[in-house]
C-alpha cells in the first residue's frame, strides 16, 4: 500500500517568540548573578620583553635597585641579595629587605620613591612564594592604621635563565 501525502501538508515552523523569551531570561539571569571581582593586589609590574639572542641592550633608569633571589636545587630559598649585598635566607630576610629599601628611598611617598624602579632577578626553579614575598617587601608595608604604606611603584622582572640540571 502506498503512502498517501495529504495535499495540504503544512510546513512546520518553530515558534520564535518563546525562544526569544528564553534568551532574554537567560541573559537577565547571567547579568544578575555576575559577581565583579576586585583585584587582590595592585602591583605595577613590568614583565621582561622577549629579546633575540645577542640583543642585550639595557636601558638604565636611575635610581636602580636590583634584588636577586637565589634558589637551592629543590627550589627553596638560598639567599636574598639587595644590590649584591646578602640579606640572608631565613624568615627575616624579607623584613631586612623591606627596611633596607626604606633606607634607600628615604621616606615613602617622596619624589625619589616615585622614580625608583626595582628589578627582581629570581632563579628559574625558585618557589613562587619567595618571589611574591620579595614583591611585597619592595612595594611597602602595612601601617598602624591598616593602610598600605607604598615604597616603590615600579617593579620589573629580569628574564629568567633556565639552567640544565
Amino acid at each position: 500500500m502506498p503512502l498517501q501525502s495529504s495535499p495540504k501538508a503544512a510546513k512546520i515552523e518553530p515558534q520564535m517568540a518563546p525562544m526569544i523569551d528564553i534568551i532574554f531570561q537567560l541573559l537577565i539571569f547571567f547579568l544578575l548573578t555576575l559577581k565583579i571581582v576586585h583585584p587582590e593586589g595592585d602591583f605595577n609590574i613590568n614583565m621582561p620583553v622577549a629579546t633575540q639572542p645577542g640583543n642585550n641592550e639595557a636601558v638604565e633608569i636611575l635610581p636602580n635597585i636590583k634584588i636577586t633571589l637565589k634558589a637551592n636545587a629543590d627550589g627553596t630559598l638560598a639567599g636574598v641579595f639587595l644590590n649584591e649585598v646578602s640579606k640572608g635566607n631565613d624568615g627575616q630576610a624579607f623584613k631586612r629587605l623591606n627596611s633596607d629599601i626604606l633606607l634607600l628611598i628615604g621616606r615613602p611617598g617622596s619624589h625619589l620613591s616615585e622614580n625608583v624602579e626595582v628589578e627582581i632577578d629570581a632563579d628559574y626553579n625558585l618557589h613562587f612564594r619567595h618571589v611574591i614575598a620579595a614583591v611585597s617587601a619592595c612595594t611597602g608595608r602595612l601601617g598602624n592604621d591598616g593602610q598600605v604604606i607604598r615604597y616603590v611603584e615600579k617593579i620589573k622582572f629580569a628574564s629568567p635563565i633556565q639552567t640544565a640540571g
